[in-house]
Parts: structure tokens; C-alpha cells; sequence
């Protein structure tokens, strides 16, 4: 199982339930592929650096999960399915970048505190 980390960006015109809805779709796609969610966070509503879709602001959200390889495919082919997401962005984690995740996980624990 590798560790992999996914940005994805919502249309800003969706309500709160429709956001946690997608939300919600997307990581219970994840867990049916066998994946094991690590950490989630909700970034909320921020300007986007240049528009997309003629849309200057998106909901941004977070997974870091583990799971193997050949579900990252079908799991950005429904990215692209869904009308709702602008953009996205899967990354593979090595050992370095899930070290840096980790810090992260700890100072966004510490500022919920």
C-alpha cells in the first residue's frame, strides 16, 4: 500500500450540505477501494491564484490516505466525472513528504487547541 495525498478544489456556488455530501462521496469511494484514510482537512473557502471556470474562489479539501496503486486511476476518472470539482491533485508521498505530513497533522492539532 502506498501513501498518497489528494488537493481537490469544489465550486464555491455549492451549499455547505453539497460540499459535505461530495465530500463524503469521495472518501467512501476511497474506503470501498480498500484505502485506509490517515488524515482529512477542510481548508475551506479560499481565492483561487488565477480563475477557473470563471470562478475566483473554491472549497479546498484534503485526504491523506493509503492504498495501493491501481485505485488512484478510478478514483481522479470520478474526479472528472463530477461536475462539482474544479481541479485536483493526487500526490505520491515518499518517506520525506510523509514526515512533512506528520508535522503538519501536528501543528494543525495544535492550533484547533
Amino acid at each position: 500500500m502506498n501513501h498518497y495525498e489528494t488537493v481537490f478544489i469544489l465550486n464555491p456556488v455549492l451549499s455547505d450540505t453539497q460540499v459535505k455530501e461530495t465530500v463524503k462521496k469521495f472518501e467512501d469511494y476511497l474506503v470501498s477501494k480498500g484505502a485506509e484514510m490517515t488524515h482529512k482537512e477542510d481548508w475551506g473557502l479560499k481565492k483561487l491564484a488565477y480563475p477557473i471556470q470563471k470562478k475566483k474562489t473554491g472549497f479546498y479539501h484534503l485526504f491523506e490516505y493509503k492504498v495501493s496503486g491501481e485505485a488512484i486511476a478510478p478514483f481522479e476518472l470520478e474526479f472528472r466525472r463530477d461536475d462539482s470539482i474544479m481541479r485536483y491533485l493526487t500526490v505520491s508521498l515518499d518517506k520525506h513528504a510523509a514526515a512533512w505530513a506528520e508535522v503538519r497533522k501536528e501543528r494543525v492539532k495544535a492550533t484547533k487547541n
